[in-house]
């Protein structure tokens, strides 16, 4: 069985561009519900050796959560640039982009 980073990597990198997914669901579907914190750590630690699309990242209402500028501007610009539309200028319509990974063939691959 994989340690739970390494499930949420695998979960990370099967985001295709254009959607998003909330850390808690990663958190939830890597088989620890309350770990949104730790997908954050691994996020912010392992981006770049693993080459994860960091910005298909974001939190449960649809926002952005980095509070710096800077990054808040990159990831929407990520964001828009694979056609992400946001409303009222920060939120991201979950309905619309939210990636619901299909539970049967990718996750169960992933224990």
């Amino acid at each position: 069985m994989l340690s739970f980073t390494e499930r949420v990597i695998k979960i990370i990198q099967k985001i295709p561009p254009g959607k998003v997914m909330t850390y808690g669901q990663i958190a939830s579907l890597a088989d620890s519900p309350r770990g949104a914190r730790q997908v954050v750590r691994i996020l912010h630690s392992m981006s770049a050796k693993y080459q994860l699309p960091w910005h298909r990242v974001i939190n449960a209402k649809g926002e952005i959560a980095f509070h710096d500028e800077e990054m808040f501007l990159s990831q929407k610009e990520f964001l828009e640039d694979e056609g992400v539309m946001f409303k009222h200028n920060h939120i991201v319509d979950l309905k619309k982009y939210q990636f619901h990974p299909l539970l049967d063939d990718e996750i169960n691959d992933l224990k």
